[in-house]
């Protein structure tokens, strides 16, 4: 009797005990990201507070939407290719060295492109309002310095080195904020000036990836191989285009419509909003790559809820107490970002439904629709311009506008989710 009723225990026990040695490395891997994720949260914010205060919040407006310009334009280069070498190092790790030469040789041929794109963006948003030279800086540095240094973060993660990628995240980071804290001292501290400290945090972050955290392997030309991946490719880079224009449009348009300073104000609240998706991005990457490997994983309604829930929740706790803090002590980032302290928490549902419009995009990408991907972000691009838009020419109050950035990120994300599960119902395709 003794035996027999010792069998039902062991069972269960002995079953929890492989799903918790099953799952040992993935949450290894995962608290590796996540201290990466940790550290650029601490330093991103050490970042802000010294930009936002240092600058005017007209300069501050005028950097933050030239920055979020020059990350989309950002995905110009090289046409997209640092999809193919992703997807490399996550599953054929032995072509990274083939990859990254296709990767470099379609950088130097997309130049011409970015060039001509950043001209013609600049004439669209910024002329009169943001000087050309300085302009032109912060493309430089997004697109020519601090892209290529998240491409040595792709690589390690697709490798399955999260600890790397982590450290590497952490120190580029903290690279940005020191320039920031040494601009605070500037004679001059405009955003001239500013552009020049950006240039030389990002080149130092650059040398710093590729001179000890990027896999050492032969370069090797295999143009058969790049044409086999360019279309998809070029199906990424316009949509990788698409979902910063989608995501950054605001910004264009609060700088166009409103001016810097009401684009100062809304940077702030913005940056805000973008420090609760930090967390998220690192379970999105992991989840990425679990998807690539088995596509049917998010074939339960049930999985697919959680999940969105899961990523909303966390989003609006975190902006909520950052609201809390901010409303007993409006001055805890600083005199600029106190101005904007009251409207953090008009915002409180914008990072969730963020943050999942940004979570289904990728969805796509990780099983492999990626001309799907770029249609449905094209259609979300223009949706976003009607609705900001209209918003921007209609309600003249401040805080009523903020508050009106839930209602389009409500119908955002609505029609996101009628997208991509419409998508999601064909087969994914092979890699």
């Amino acid at each position: 009797m003794t035996q027999a009723g010792n069998i039902p225990q062991r069972r269960p026990l002995s079953r929890i005990g492989a799903f918790v040695a099953e799952r040992r490395g993935l949450v290894r891997d995962y608290l590796s990201a996540i201290s990466g994720t940790g550290g650029r949260l601490v330093f991103s914010l050490a970042y802000f507070i010294a930009l936002a205060n240092t600058l005017s919040i007209a300069e501050f407006g005028m950097f933050a939407t030239a920055s979020a310009a020059g990350v989309m334009l950002s995905r110009i280069l090289a046409f997209g290719f640092i999809s193919a070498l992703y997807r490399t190092a996550t599953i054929r790790p032995n072509l990274i060295g083939t990859f990254t030469a296709g990767f470099l040789l379609l950088a130097v041929i997309s130049l011409p492109l970015l060039a001509a794109a950043s001209y013609g963006v600049y004439l669209v948003f910024f002329a009169g309002t943001v000087p050309l030279p300085v302009f032109v800086a912060i493309v430089f540095a997004e697109a020519l310095l601090w892209r290529p240094v998240e491409v040595a973060l792709i690589v390690n993660n697709g490798l399955g080195k999260f600890g790397r990628a982590a450290l590497l995240t952490i120190m580029a980071t903290a690279l940005r904020a020191l320039g920031a804290v040494l601009f605070m001292f500037a004679a001059q501290p405009t955003i001239g000036v500013w552009s020049w400290y950006y240039i030389g945090a990002n080149v130092a972050s650059l040398v710093i990836a590729f001179g000890f955290f990027y896999p050492r392997q032969r370069l090797r030309l295999r143009l058969e191989l790049y044409l086999r991946r360019l279309a998809d490719s070029i199906y990424v880079a316009g949509a990788e285009v698409l979902f910063y224009l989608q995501m950054e449009f605001d910004k264009l348009l609060v700088l166009a419509i409103g001016g810097p300073h009401l684009a100062g104000i809304y940077a702030i609240i913005m940056r805000l909003v973008d420090l609760t998706a930090i967390p998220i991005r690192t379970f999105s990457m992991m989840l990425v790559q679990r998807i690539m490997r088995a596509p049917e994983l998010l074939s339960r309604l049930s999985v697919k809820s959680g999940i969105e829930g899961g990523v909303f929740l966390v989003s609006t706790l975190a902006l909520a107490a950052l609201a809390i803090v901010l409303h007993f002590f409006p001055n805890a980032l600083g005199r600029n970002v106190a101005e904007a302290a009251p409207l953090v928490a008009l915002a409180i549902c914008v990072p969730g439904l963020r943050n999942l419009v940004e979570y289904q995009a990728e969805l796509l990408f990780a099983r492999g629709q990626t001309l799907v991907r770029a249609i449905n972000l094209a259609l979300l691009a223009g949706l976003k311009a009607v609705l900001l838009t209209y918003a921007l020419t209609t309600i003249l109050d401040i805080p009523d506008l903020v508050l009106s950035l839930n209602i389009v990120f409500l119908l955002l994300y609505l029609a996101s989710a009628l997208l991509t599960y419409s998508a999601m119902r064909k087969p994914a395709k092979a890699i």
